[in-house]
């Protein structure tokens, strides 16, 4: 079986091509089979307000393509653009290689992939934030 499977908590709530699906009762699996879909899980989804340092602006970006709100052609630049200036900050090995999966993601219209990527880098920005502000 190929594509994305996607395991659901009981009432999680996951936006496929622009629509809302809510899981039931009790967990379960989908298996996304049409390329190239757009997935969002509304847990992982980052709110207009929260979109305050420089990574979750990039991932904001990738998930407004998920959402159909940004048009992947357009976004492409800005995301590759913020990549490379997250590049420049991120420098350890680890974020490296997140950013280059991000970036080959973006590159292949893999968004999920790529907000996936992203994501991981939102625990070590935390860290480096409260690092500078104490």
């Amino acid at each position: 079986m190929t594509g994305l499977v996607l395991k659901l908590a009981p009432h999680e709530r996951v936006l496929i091509n622009g629509a809302v699906i809510e899981n039931g009762e009790r967990r379960s699996r989908l298996a996304i089979m049409t390329p190239n879909a757009h997935i969002l899980r509304l847990r992982d989804a980052i709110h207009p307000e929260e979109v305050n340092t420089p990574v979750r602006r990039v991932c904001y970006i990738a998930q407004l393509v998920l959402s159909g709100d940004a048009d992947p052609g357009q976004a492409r630049m800005q995301l590759l653009r913020g990549i490379e200036q997250l590049s420049q900050v991120l420098t350890d090995h680890d974020s490296r290689t997140q950013l280059t999966l991000a970036t080959a993601a973006v590159l292949e219209d893999q968004h999920y992939q790529a907000l996936k990527a992203l994501r991981s880098l939102l625990p070590r920005e935390e860290r480096l934030l409260a690092v500078r502000t104490t």
